[in-house]
């Protein structure tokens, strides 16, 4: 539903995916984005990790699966991203994950869609995608941007009577997005969260790759004592 989601997920699944190609693009890549579709289209296989600026309006030939990580906004948003996969008289499949509590959201969206159980047997990558945030600023700070975000987004959604940002399980969400720690945001004040463990390292001390990203982060560290 984000740009940052996005960035953040983009570079999570490089990491974790090794023999598949992996591109991202968003609204904000205003230049790139043109260049990045058309390089996808030629691929034989790959994955692009995407927002809604890919929802309509373009064809990329043979997408075996649509992903939706995030509730799509309205019924026709959903339509349009399914749209993707299947073209043509070709076969595909699309997938839409929703929390327990957002069941509803099938009726609102009144189509024959199958709907898959819940997996168990699934793999734990998150430990993975923790030590990538400690080794790497950049990847930390990609994914506390990531959360942000993701729950403004939640917030504004137009179905709220079913997506309601006061049942939304916080800590639950933050463990999904590797978060070494709880951010400072609007949505979180005067909240308590027992059930997330923040890292007992000291977040401030996580240094970039980049080591001109680093030198700029402790110059300025430097003024500010």
């Amino acid at each position: 539903s984000t740009c940052a989601c996005v960035e953040y997920y983009g570079k999570a699944l490089e990491s974790l995916i090794k023999q598949v190609k992996i591109m991202s693009i968003h609204g904000k890549m205003k230049h790139k984005r043109n260049k990045i579709f058309t390089e996808f289209r030629k691929l034989p296989g790959g994955i692009l990790v995407c927002t809604d600026v890919m929802a309509r309006g373009i064809d990329i030939p043979e997408v075996h699966w649509v992903l939706q990580y995030d509730p799509p906004s309205s019924a026709s948003a959903f339509v349009h991203r399914c749209g993707r996969t299947a073209r043509i008289g070709n076969v595909g499949s699309a997938l839409v994950f929703l929390l327990p509590m957002e069941e509803s959201y099938i009726n609102f969206l009144s189509i024959n869609q199958k709907e898959m159980k819940a997996q168990t047997n699934v793999l734990d990558l998150l430990p993975k995608l923790k030590s990538m945030a400690l080794a790497d600023r950049a990847m930390f700070e990609k994914g506390m941007k990531a959360f942000v975000s993701y729950v403004q987004a939640y917030a504004k959604h137009e179905c709220n009577l079913i997506f309601r940002i006061k049942d939304l399980d916080f800590a639950s969400l933050a463990r999904g997005f590797a978060l070494l720690k709880m951010p400072k945001m609007p949505e979180l004040r005067g909240k308590c969260f027992p059930d997330f463990t923040p890292v007992t390292v000291n977040t401030d001390s996580i240094s970039f790759k980049d080591k001109n990203r680093e030198k700029q982060r402790q110059k300025k560290l430097e003024q500010q004592r």
